[in-house]
Protein backbone atom coordinates (compact mmCIF):
# COMPACT_ATOMS: atom_id res chain seq x y z
CA UNK A 1 0.00 0.00 0.00
CA UNK A 2 1.13 3.69 -0.03
CA UNK A 3 -0.32 7.10 1.09
CA UNK A 4 -1.80 9.53 -1.33
CA UNK A 5 -2.49 12.91 -0.52
CA UNK A 6 -3.28 16.56 -2.44
CA UNK A 7 -4.34 20.33 -1.57
CA UNK A 8 -6.11 21.87 -4.16
CA UNK A 9 -4.11 25.25 -2.28
CA UNK A 10 -2.52 28.53 -3.67
CA UNK A 11 -0.92 29.01 -0.01
CA UNK A 12 -0.61 25.58 1.06
CA UNK A 13 0.54 25.23 5.30
CA UNK A 14 3.20 23.01 4.81
CA UNK A 15 3.86 21.87 8.57
CA UNK A 16 -0.10 20.76 8.50
CA UNK A 17 0.57 18.76 5.21
CA UNK A 18 3.67 17.18 7.02
CA UNK A 19 1.69 16.12 10.26
CA UNK A 20 -1.31 14.69 8.01
CA UNK A 21 1.39 12.70 5.96
CA UNK A 22 3.41 11.53 9.52
CA UNK A 23 -0.09 9.89 10.27
CA UNK A 24 -0.07 7.10 7.62
CA UNK A 25 4.02 6.49 7.70
CA UNK A 26 3.16 2.50 7.74
CA UNK A 27 1.49 2.73 4.51
CA UNK A 28 4.18 3.82 2.79
CA UNK A 29 7.57 3.60 4.37
CA UNK A 30 9.95 3.53 1.87
CA UNK A 31 9.86 7.06 0.68
CA UNK A 32 8.21 10.25 0.81
CA UNK A 33 8.01 13.37 -1.39
CA UNK A 34 5.57 16.38 -1.00
CA UNK A 35 5.74 18.47 -4.26
CA UNK A 36 4.40 21.89 -4.41
CA UNK A 37 2.82 22.86 -7.66
CA UNK A 38 1.20 26.10 -9.32
CA UNK A 39 -1.97 25.98 -7.00
CA UNK A 40 -2.00 22.70 -5.82
CA UNK A 41 0.45 19.68 -3.06
CA UNK A 42 0.88 16.27 -3.59
CA UNK A 43 1.95 14.07 -1.57
CA UNK A 44 3.13 10.68 -1.15
CA UNK A 45 4.50 7.84 0.83
CA UNK A 46 5.71 4.13 -1.15
CA UNK A 47 5.58 1.02 -0.13
CA UNK A 48 7.92 -0.65 -2.86
CA UNK A 49 5.88 -3.42 -4.57
CA UNK A 50 6.17 -3.19 -8.52
CA UNK A 51 9.14 -1.49 -9.74
CA UNK A 52 10.99 -1.27 -6.75
CA UNK A 53 14.06 0.95 -7.81
CA UNK A 54 14.45 4.75 -6.96
CA UNK A 55 12.80 5.85 -10.22
CA UNK A 56 9.27 4.15 -9.66
CA UNK A 57 8.94 6.99 -6.89
CA UNK A 58 6.01 9.14 -7.19
CA UNK A 59 4.53 11.93 -7.90
CA UNK A 60 5.33 11.29 -12.09
CA UNK A 61 5.34 14.16 -14.36
CA UNK A 62 4.78 14.83 -17.99
CA UNK A 63 4.09 17.89 -20.35
CA UNK A 64 3.29 19.52 -17.18
CA UNK A 65 0.79 16.67 -15.44
CA UNK A 66 1.54 15.28 -12.24
CA UNK A 67 0.45 12.33 -10.20
CA UNK A 68 0.18 10.24 -7.85
CA UNK A 69 -1.57 6.75 -7.61
CA UNK A 70 -1.86 4.61 -4.72
CA UNK A 71 -2.68 1.23 -6.94
CA UNK A 72 -1.88 -2.05 -9.32
CA UNK A 73 -2.94 -1.44 -12.64
CA UNK A 74 -3.32 -4.97 -14.28
CA UNK A 75 -2.04 -5.58 -17.57
CA UNK A 76 0.06 -2.77 -17.54
CA UNK A 77 2.62 -4.14 -19.70
CA UNK A 78 0.57 -4.32 -23.10
CA UNK A 79 -0.64 -1.15 -22.28
CA UNK A 80 2.72 0.85 -21.77
CA UNK A 81 4.02 -0.96 -24.99
CA UNK A 82 0.52 0.11 -27.16
CA UNK A 83 1.66 3.90 -25.47
CA UNK A 84 5.36 3.40 -26.36
CA UNK A 85 4.12 2.56 -29.68
CA UNK A 86 2.87 6.07 -30.01
CA UNK A 87 5.86 7.90 -28.65
CA UNK A 88 6.15 8.20 -24.89
CA UNK A 89 9.03 6.54 -23.34
CA UNK A 90 8.96 5.60 -19.27
CA UNK A 91 12.03 5.36 -17.00
CA UNK A 92 10.97 2.79 -14.47
CA UNK A 93 8.95 -0.61 -14.35
CA UNK A 94 6.25 0.72 -12.05
CA UNK A 95 2.78 -0.60 -13.34
CA UNK A 96 1.18 3.43 -12.52
CA UNK A 97 3.58 5.50 -14.80
CA UNK A 98 1.14 4.50 -17.81
CA UNK A 99 -1.35 7.04 -16.11
CA UNK A 100 -0.39 10.34 -17.22
CA UNK A 101 0.04 9.25 -21.02
CA UNK A 102 -3.38 7.68 -20.55
CA UNK A 103 -4.72 10.97 -19.64
CA UNK A 104 -2.99 12.68 -22.03
CA UNK A 105 -4.41 10.45 -24.61
CA UNK A 106 -8.09 10.10 -23.41
CA UNK A 107 -8.63 12.14 -20.18
CA UNK A 108 -11.28 10.61 -17.94
CA UNK A 109 -12.22 8.30 -20.28
CA UNK A 110 -8.94 6.68 -19.12
CA UNK A 111 -10.56 5.57 -15.84
CA UNK A 112 -13.13 3.64 -17.40
CA UNK A 113 -10.52 1.44 -19.05
CA UNK A 114 -8.58 0.09 -16.55
CA UNK A 115 -8.62 -2.88 -14.50
CA UNK A 116 -7.00 -2.17 -11.67
CA UNK A 117 -7.25 -1.64 -8.08
CA UNK A 118 -6.32 2.87 -7.45
CA UNK A 119 -6.79 5.44 -5.76
CA UNK A 120 -5.17 8.59 -7.74
CA UNK A 121 -4.66 12.52 -7.88
CA UNK A 122 -3.73 13.99 -11.16
CA UNK A 123 -2.47 17.43 -11.26
CA UNK A 124 -3.77 19.02 -14.52
CA UNK A 125 -1.02 21.48 -15.63
CA UNK A 126 -3.44 23.40 -17.96
CA UNK A 127 -5.82 23.84 -15.64
CA UNK A 128 -4.07 23.88 -12.41
CA UNK A 129 -6.46 22.16 -10.85
CA UNK A 130 -6.70 18.55 -9.52
CA UNK A 131 -8.11 15.64 -11.44
CA UNK A 132 -9.08 12.21 -8.30
CA UNK A 133 -10.34 8.54 -9.14
CA UNK A 134 -11.04 5.56 -7.23
CA UNK A 135 -11.57 2.05 -8.45
CA UNK A 136 -15.17 0.70 -9.30
CA UNK A 137 -15.27 -1.07 -5.72
CA UNK A 138 -13.15 1.17 -3.56
CA UNK A 139 -10.62 -1.51 -2.99
CA UNK A 140 -7.79 1.54 -2.67
CA UNK A 141 -9.23 3.62 -0.17
CA UNK A 142 -9.63 7.93 -0.74
CA UNK A 143 -11.53 10.50 1.26
CA UNK A 144 -11.73 13.71 0.74
CA UNK A 145 -12.91 17.54 2.60
CA UNK A 146 -13.25 20.75 2.69
CA UNK A 147 -10.96 23.13 4.61
CA UNK A 148 -12.54 26.28 6.41
CA UNK A 149 -11.36 28.10 3.01
CA UNK A 150 -13.50 25.93 0.63
CA UNK A 151 -10.11 24.12 -0.46
CA UNK A 152 -10.49 20.68 -1.26
CA UNK A 153 -8.16 18.21 0.37
CA UNK A 154 -8.01 14.19 -1.15
CA UNK A 155 -6.03 11.65 0.80
CA UNK A 156 -6.10 7.75 1.44
CA UNK A 157 -6.95 7.63 4.84
CA UNK A 158 -9.58 10.03 7.27
CA UNK A 159 -6.75 9.98 9.40
CA UNK A 160 -4.63 12.14 6.78
CA UNK A 161 -7.41 14.71 7.03
CA UNK A 162 -8.35 14.80 10.52
CA UNK A 163 -7.82 18.16 11.79
CA UNK A 164 -7.66 19.78 8.35
CA UNK A 165 -10.97 19.91 6.97
CA UNK A 166 -14.36 20.13 8.77
CA UNK A 167 -16.11 16.93 7.34
CA UNK A 168 -14.63 14.04 6.00
CA UNK A 169 -16.17 11.88 3.51
CA UNK A 170 -15.47 8.75 1.45
CA UNK A 171 -14.66 8.83 -1.78
CA UNK A 172 -17.41 7.32 -4.08
CA UNK A 173 -15.81 4.43 -5.24
CA UNK A 174 -16.30 4.01 -9.40
CA UNK A 175 -16.62 8.08 -9.63
CA UNK A 176 -13.85 10.54 -10.84
CA UNK A 177 -13.48 14.47 -9.76
CA UNK A 178 -13.35 17.17 -11.93
CA UNK A 179 -14.11 21.01 -11.77
CA UNK A 180 -15.41 20.47 -8.39
CA UNK A 181 -18.31 17.88 -9.52
CA UNK A 182 -18.17 13.59 -9.11
CA UNK A 183 -18.79 11.58 -12.13
CA UNK A 184 -19.56 8.32 -11.91
CA UNK A 185 -17.56 6.15 -14.66
CA UNK A 186 -18.86 2.74 -13.73
CA UNK A 187 -21.17 1.42 -11.37
CA UNK A 188 -20.47 -2.40 -10.20
CA UNK A 189 -24.18 -3.12 -8.80
CA UNK A 190 -25.88 -2.00 -11.61
CA UNK A 191 -26.81 -5.37 -13.97
CA UNK A 192 -27.28 -4.50 -18.10
CA UNK A 193 -28.58 -7.96 -19.05
CA UNK A 194 -29.10 -11.16 -16.58
CA UNK A 195 -27.26 -14.10 -17.13
CA UNK A 196 -29.18 -17.13 -17.70
CA UNK A 197 -27.72 -19.48 -19.08
CA UNK A 198 -27.58 -23.33 -17.39
CA UNK A 199 -25.92 -23.99 -14.41
CA UNK A 200 -22.89 -26.16 -15.61
CA UNK A 201 -22.39 -23.25 -18.28
CA UNK A 202 -22.27 -20.27 -14.81
CA UNK A 203 -19.87 -22.58 -13.23
CA UNK A 204 -17.64 -22.66 -15.74
CA UNK A 205 -17.66 -18.94 -16.20
CA UNK A 206 -17.59 -18.24 -12.37
CA UNK A 207 -13.96 -20.84 -12.26
CA UNK A 208 -12.57 -19.58 -15.23
CA UNK A 209 -13.19 -15.57 -14.43
CA UNK A 210 -11.50 -16.37 -10.08
CA UNK A 211 -8.45 -17.94 -11.80
CA UNK A 212 -7.91 -14.92 -13.88
CA UNK A 213 -8.25 -12.92 -11.02
CA UNK A 214 -6.10 -14.71 -8.78
CA UNK A 215 -3.50 -15.29 -11.13
CA UNK A 216 -3.10 -11.50 -12.10
CA UNK A 217 -2.59 -10.82 -8.85
CA UNK A 218 0.51 -12.87 -8.39
CA UNK A 219 2.60 -10.48 -10.17
CA UNK A 220 4.74 -8.95 -7.70
CA UNK A 221 8.65 -8.16 -7.36
CA UNK A 222 7.84 -8.34 -3.62
CA UNK A 223 7.29 -12.10 -1.89
CA UNK A 224 3.75 -12.75 -2.06
CA UNK A 225 1.58 -14.69 0.81
CA UNK A 226 -1.88 -15.34 1.39
CA UNK A 227 -4.21 -15.22 4.63
CA UNK A 228 -5.94 -18.97 5.44
CA UNK A 229 -8.87 -18.94 7.22
CA UNK A 230 -9.74 -23.08 6.41
CA UNK A 231 -13.14 -21.21 4.88
CA UNK A 232 -14.24 -21.20 1.41
CA UNK A 233 -13.38 -18.48 -0.35
CA UNK A 234 -9.54 -17.73 0.96
CA UNK A 235 -8.93 -21.57 0.76
CA UNK A 236 -9.85 -20.91 -2.75
CA UNK A 237 -7.78 -18.57 -2.92
CA UNK A 238 -5.05 -20.22 -1.48
CA UNK A 239 -5.51 -23.67 -3.24
CA UNK A 240 -5.55 -21.68 -6.95
CA UNK A 241 -2.51 -19.88 -6.55
CA UNK A 242 -0.55 -23.23 -5.24
CA UNK A 243 -1.67 -25.08 -8.31
CA UNK A 244 -0.68 -22.39 -10.63
CA UNK A 245 2.99 -21.48 -8.66
CA UNK A 246 6.41 -23.21 -9.17
CA UNK A 247 6.77 -23.09 -5.15
CA UNK A 248 4.83 -23.62 -2.11
CA UNK A 249 3.11 -20.44 -1.56
CA UNK A 250 2.86 -18.94 2.21
CA UNK A 251 -0.32 -19.42 4.36
CA UNK A 252 -0.58 -17.77 7.32
CA UNK A 253 -4.06 -18.36 9.99
CA UNK A 254 -4.63 -17.16 13.64
CA UNK A 255 -6.99 -18.36 16.11
CA UNK A 256 -7.72 -17.85 19.82
CA UNK A 257 -5.79 -19.94 22.53
CA UNK A 258 -8.75 -21.76 23.41
CA UNK A 259 -11.52 -22.17 20.93
CA UNK A 260 -10.28 -21.20 17.33
CA UNK A 261 -12.83 -23.33 15.39
CA UNK A 262 -10.38 -22.71 11.81
CA UNK A 263 -7.20 -23.51 12.72
CA UNK A 264 -7.72 -27.35 12.25
CA UNK A 265 -9.37 -26.62 8.77
CA UNK A 266 -6.68 -23.96 7.60
CA UNK A 267 -4.38 -26.74 8.26
CA UNK A 268 -6.07 -29.41 6.38
CA UNK A 269 -6.36 -27.05 3.34
CA UNK A 270 -2.41 -26.51 3.75
CA UNK A 271 -1.55 -29.96 4.15
CA UNK A 272 -3.68 -30.83 0.97
CA UNK A 273 -2.29 -27.99 -1.41
CA UNK A 274 1.27 -28.26 0.32
CA UNK A 275 1.83 -24.40 1.43
CA UNK A 276 4.24 -23.53 3.84
CA UNK A 277 1.79 -22.68 6.41
CA UNK A 278 1.89 -20.32 9.97
CA UNK A 279 -0.51 -20.99 12.71
CA UNK A 280 -0.36 -17.81 14.59
CA UNK A 281 -1.93 -17.57 18.39
CA UNK A 282 -3.78 -14.82 20.11
CA UNK A 283 -5.09 -14.68 23.75
CA UNK A 284 -7.81 -12.47 25.31
CA UNK A 285 -5.19 -9.84 26.86
CA UNK A 286 -3.99 -9.09 23.04
CA UNK A 287 -7.50 -8.25 21.87
CA UNK A 288 -8.32 -6.25 24.78
CA UNK A 289 -4.68 -4.25 24.74
CA UNK A 290 -5.56 -3.50 21.41
CA UNK A 291 -9.02 -2.85 20.51
CA UNK A 292 -7.94 0.75 20.57
CA UNK A 293 -5.11 1.02 18.44
CA UNK A 294 -7.07 -1.41 15.62
CA UNK A 295 -10.09 1.22 16.12
CA UNK A 296 -7.93 4.32 15.59
CA UNK A 297 -6.53 2.36 12.47
CA UNK A 298 -10.29 1.41 10.90
CA UNK A 299 -11.52 4.66 11.63
CA UNK A 300 -15.30 2.80 12.38
CA UNK A 301 -17.49 2.34 15.00
CA UNK A 302 -19.04 -0.41 13.03
CA UNK A 303 -18.84 -3.71 15.20
CA UNK A 304 -18.78 -6.63 12.73
CA UNK A 305 -15.90 -4.60 11.09
CA UNK A 306 -14.37 -3.84 14.16
CA UNK A 307 -14.64 -7.98 15.80
CA UNK A 308 -13.41 -9.42 12.38
CA UNK A 309 -10.51 -7.23 12.64
CA UNK A 310 -8.76 -8.01 15.81
CA UNK A 311 -7.86 -11.54 14.03
CA UNK A 312 -6.61 -10.12 10.40
CA UNK A 313 -4.75 -7.07 12.81
CA UNK A 314 -2.69 -9.49 14.86
CA UNK A 315 -2.68 -11.83 12.46
CA UNK A 316 -0.51 -9.13 9.88
CA UNK A 317 1.16 -7.52 12.56
CA UNK A 318 2.82 -10.72 13.21
CA UNK A 319 2.99 -11.83 9.73
CA UNK A 320 5.63 -8.16 9.32
CA UNK A 321 7.68 -9.96 12.31
CA UNK A 322 8.04 -12.98 11.24
CA UNK A 323 8.29 -13.44 7.61
CA UNK A 324 9.64 -11.10 4.33
CA UNK A 325 5.86 -11.53 2.94
CA UNK A 326 4.88 -7.82 1.41
CA UNK A 327 1.57 -8.73 -0.72
CA UNK A 328 -1.13 -10.57 0.54
CA UNK A 329 -3.85 -12.16 -0.99
CA UNK A 330 -7.43 -12.47 0.77
CA UNK A 331 -10.71 -14.14 0.24
CA UNK A 332 -12.77 -11.14 0.85
CA UNK A 333 -15.96 -9.72 -1.44
CA UNK A 334 -17.42 -13.51 -1.84
CA UNK A 335 -19.90 -13.21 0.38
CA UNK A 336 -21.60 -9.63 -1.33
CA UNK A 337 -21.72 -11.20 -4.15
CA UNK A 338 -22.58 -14.85 -3.62
CA UNK A 339 -24.42 -14.20 -0.39
CA UNK A 340 -24.24 -14.56 3.46
CA UNK A 341 -26.19 -17.07 6.14
CA UNK A 342 -28.67 -14.18 6.62
CA UNK A 343 -29.39 -13.90 2.68
CA UNK A 344 -30.89 -17.30 3.32
CA UNK A 345 -33.92 -15.44 4.19
CA UNK A 346 -34.45 -13.44 1.61
CA UNK A 347 -37.89 -13.32 1.05
CA UNK A 348 -37.53 -13.19 -3.38
CA UNK A 349 -34.88 -13.17 -5.59
CA UNK A 350 -35.35 -9.51 -6.02
CA UNK A 351 -34.60 -8.83 -2.73
CA UNK A 352 -31.47 -11.03 -2.92
CA UNK A 353 -29.99 -8.98 -5.57
CA UNK A 354 -30.95 -5.55 -4.00
CA UNK A 355 -29.05 -6.95 -1.02
CA UNK A 356 -25.76 -7.81 -2.96
CA UNK A 357 -26.49 -4.56 -5.18
CA UNK A 358 -26.12 -2.42 -1.36
CA UNK A 359 -23.43 -4.48 -0.02
CA UNK A 360 -21.29 -3.76 -2.99
CA UNK A 361 -22.22 -0.60 -3.08
CA UNK A 362 -21.24 -0.12 0.13
CA UNK A 363 -18.20 -2.46 1.27
CA UNK A 364 -15.82 -0.29 0.95
CA UNK A 365 -16.88 0.83 4.30
CA UNK A 366 -16.96 -2.38 5.63
CA UNK A 367 -14.63 -5.90 4.55
CA UNK A 368 -12.87 -3.71 1.90
CA UNK A 369 -11.65 -1.23 5.15
CA UNK A 370 -10.94 -3.58 6.95
CA UNK A 371 -8.54 -5.39 5.29
CA UNK A 372 -7.03 -1.88 3.55
CA UNK A 373 -6.39 -1.15 7.33
CA UNK A 374 -5.21 -4.41 9.17
CA UNK A 375 -2.67 -5.06 6.17
CA UNK A 376 -1.19 -1.41 5.30
CA UNK A 377 -0.76 -0.71 8.82
CA UNK A 378 1.48 -3.11 9.09
CA UNK A 379 3.08 -1.71 5.68
CA UNK A 380 1.92 -4.62 3.47
CA UNK A 381 -0.13 -4.76 0.77
CA UNK A 382 -3.85 -6.23 0.19
CA UNK A 383 -5.00 -7.53 -3.11
CA UNK A 384 -8.57 -9.08 -3.38
CA UNK A 385 -9.04 -12.05 -6.03
CA UNK A 386 -12.68 -12.13 -5.70
CA UNK A 387 -13.07 -8.21 -6.22
CA UNK A 388 -11.91 -8.81 -10.04
CA UNK A 389 -13.97 -6.90 -11.81
CA UNK A 390 -14.73 -8.88 -14.53
CA UNK A 391 -16.10 -11.73 -11.74
CA UNK A 392 -17.70 -9.30 -10.19
CA UNK A 393 -19.73 -7.87 -13.40
CA UNK A 394 -20.08 -11.71 -14.18
CA UNK A 395 -21.31 -12.90 -10.81
CA UNK A 396 -23.74 -9.67 -10.43
CA UNK A 397 -25.28 -10.65 -13.76
CA UNK A 398 -26.12 -14.05 -12.67
CA UNK A 399 -29.94 -14.70 -12.39
CA UNK A 400 -30.73 -13.96 -8.57
CA UNK A 401 -32.69 -16.88 -8.49
CA UNK A 402 -29.83 -18.89 -9.18
CA UNK A 403 -27.67 -17.40 -6.67
CA UNK A 404 -30.02 -17.94 -4.17
CA UNK A 405 -29.36 -21.04 -0.99
CA UNK A 406 -32.32 -23.56 -2.87
CA UNK A 407 -29.43 -25.84 -2.82
CA UNK A 408 -29.07 -26.80 1.01
CA UNK A 409 -25.96 -24.97 0.89
CA UNK A 410 -24.56 -21.35 0.97
CA UNK A 411 -22.59 -20.09 -2.08
CA UNK A 412 -23.62 -23.53 -4.06
CA UNK A 413 -22.93 -21.72 -7.41
CA UNK A 414 -18.65 -21.24 -6.45
CA UNK A 415 -18.67 -24.34 -4.76
CA UNK A 416 -19.87 -26.31 -7.42
CA UNK A 417 -17.73 -24.04 -10.35
CA UNK A 418 -14.50 -26.15 -8.30
CA UNK A 419 -15.83 -29.71 -7.67
CA UNK A 420 -14.24 -30.88 -10.87
CA UNK A 421 -10.86 -29.44 -10.11
CA UNK A 422 -10.38 -31.34 -6.95
CA UNK A 423 -8.17 -28.31 -6.00
CA UNK A 424 -9.83 -28.57 -2.20
CA UNK A 425 -11.14 -31.65 -0.21
CA UNK A 426 -14.64 -32.30 -0.08
CA UNK A 427 -15.01 -31.70 3.28
CA UNK A 428 -14.08 -28.20 2.82
CA UNK A 429 -14.92 -27.20 -0.24
CA UNK A 430 -18.81 -28.00 1.33
CA UNK A 431 -18.23 -27.00 4.84
CA UNK A 432 -20.55 -24.85 6.29
CA UNK A 433 -19.72 -20.96 6.67
CA UNK A 434 -18.42 -19.79 10.12
CA UNK A 435 -18.10 -15.83 10.56
CA UNK A 436 -14.40 -14.76 10.89
CA UNK A 437 -14.58 -13.29 13.56
CA UNK A 438 -16.30 -16.11 15.25
CA UNK A 439 -13.76 -18.43 13.78
CA UNK A 440 -10.89 -17.49 15.26
CA UNK A 441 -12.54 -17.96 18.27
CA UNK A 442 -15.97 -17.88 19.62
CA UNK A 443 -14.58 -16.28 22.75
CA UNK A 444 -12.94 -13.73 21.30
CA UNK A 445 -16.50 -12.07 20.70
CA UNK A 446 -17.76 -12.78 23.91
CA UNK A 447 -14.83 -11.48 25.24
CA UNK A 448 -15.31 -8.34 23.87
CA UNK A 449 -19.22 -7.93 24.83
CA UNK A 450 -18.13 -8.81 28.50
CA UNK A 451 -15.41 -6.51 28.71
CA UNK A 452 -17.84 -3.61 27.66
CA UNK A 453 -20.76 -5.01 29.90
CA UNK A 454 -18.04 -4.35 33.00
CA UNK A 455 -17.41 -0.84 31.60
CA UNK A 456 -21.01 0.48 31.96
CA UNK A 457 -24.13 0.36 33.83
CA UNK A 458 -27.68 0.39 32.41
CA UNK A 459 -27.73 3.77 33.76
CA UNK A 460 -24.41 4.94 31.57
CA UNK A 461 -25.04 3.60 29.06
CA UNK A 462 -28.32 4.76 28.59
CA UNK A 463 -27.52 8.55 29.20
CA UNK A 464 -23.97 8.16 26.77
CA UNK A 465 -25.63 6.65 23.68
CA UNK A 466 -28.74 9.01 23.49
CA UNK A 467 -26.27 11.88 22.88
CA UNK A 468 -25.30 9.92 19.75
CA UNK A 469 -27.90 11.16 17.00
CA UNK A 470 -26.50 9.50 14.11
CA UNK A 471 -25.90 5.94 14.10
CA UNK A 472 -26.85 5.83 18.36
CA UNK A 473 -24.94 2.36 19.78
CA UNK A 474 -27.80 0.15 20.69
CA UNK A 475 -25.47 -2.46 22.28
CA UNK A 476 -22.63 -1.31 25.71
CA UNK A 477 -20.16 -2.89 22.87
CA UNK A 478 -21.24 -0.97 20.25
CA UNK A 479 -21.01 1.98 22.53
CA UNK A 480 -17.56 1.39 23.64
CA UNK A 481 -16.15 1.11 19.77
CA UNK A 482 -18.22 4.59 19.16
CA UNK A 483 -16.57 6.17 22.08
CA UNK A 484 -13.04 5.29 21.20
CA UNK A 485 -13.58 6.17 17.47
CA UNK A 486 -14.78 9.59 18.90
CA UNK A 487 -11.88 10.10 20.54
CA UNK A 488 -9.46 9.74 17.02
CA UNK A 489 -12.20 11.12 14.99
CA UNK A 490 -14.71 13.17 16.90
CA UNK A 491 -17.77 14.45 15.04
CA UNK A 492 -16.90 12.16 11.64
CA UNK A 493 -19.27 9.18 12.42
CA UNK A 494 -21.22 10.01 8.74
CA UNK A 495 -18.46 8.74 6.88
CA UNK A 496 -19.78 5.28 7.78
CA UNK A 497 -22.79 4.31 6.66
CA UNK A 498 -24.27 3.04 10.06
CA UNK A 499 -24.01 -0.41 11.20
CA UNK A 500 -23.50 -3.81 9.39
CA UNK A 501 -26.68 -5.66 10.29
CA UNK A 502 -28.74 -8.09 8.60
CA UNK A 503 -31.34 -6.90 6.79
CA UNK A 504 -34.04 -6.39 9.70
CA UNK A 505 -36.81 -6.48 7.49
CA UNK A 506 -36.84 -9.75 6.57
CA UNK A 507 -38.14 -12.18 8.78
CA UNK A 508 -35.48 -14.08 10.97
CA UNK A 509 -33.56 -10.94 10.21
CA UNK A 510 -34.46 -9.00 12.86
CA UNK A 511 -31.72 -9.82 15.25
CA UNK A 512 -29.93 -6.86 17.84
CA UNK A 513 -26.24 -8.50 17.04
CA UNK A 514 -24.25 -8.99 13.59
CA UNK A 515 -22.83 -12.27 14.30
CA UNK A 516 -24.25 -15.21 12.02
CA UNK A 517 -24.45 -17.32 15.52
CA UNK A 518 -27.43 -15.31 16.20
CA UNK A 519 -29.63 -16.59 13.51
CA UNK A 520 -31.69 -19.92 13.44
CA UNK A 521 -29.72 -21.05 10.17
CA UNK A 522 -26.23 -21.14 11.73
CA UNK A 523 -24.73 -24.63 11.78
CA UNK A 524 -22.23 -25.83 14.10
CA UNK A 525 -19.52 -25.32 11.70
CA UNK A 526 -17.05 -25.80 14.57
CA UNK A 527 -17.49 -29.79 15.84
Amino acid sequence: MCTVFSIQSKHPNIVAISAALKKTESRGPDDEKIVFLDGAVLGFQRLSIMGPAASGMQPFFLNGNAVVCNGEIYGFRTIRNELMEKGYAFSSESDCEILLPLYEEYGTDMFRMLDAEFACVIYDGKSRSLVAARDPIGIRPLHYGYTKKHEICFASEAKNLEGLVEKIFPFPPGHYYKDGEFVCYRDMSQVSAIVDDDLDTISKNIHDRLIDGVLKRLDSDMPVGFLLSGGLDSSLVCAIAARHMDHPIETFAIGMDTDAIDLKYARQVAEFIGSNHHELIMTKDEVLSSLEEVIAELGTFDITTIRASMGMYLLCKKIRQISDVRVLLTGEISDELFGYKYTDFAPSAEEFQKESEKRIRELHMYDVLRADRCISTHSMEARVPFGDLDFVKYVMAIDPEKKMNTYGIGKYLLRHAFEEDHLLPESILFRQKAAFSDAVGHSMADDLKAYAEKKYSAKEFREKSVKYIYARPFTKESLLYREIFEKYYPGQAEMIAGFWMPNASWEGCDVDDPSARVLSNYDQSGS
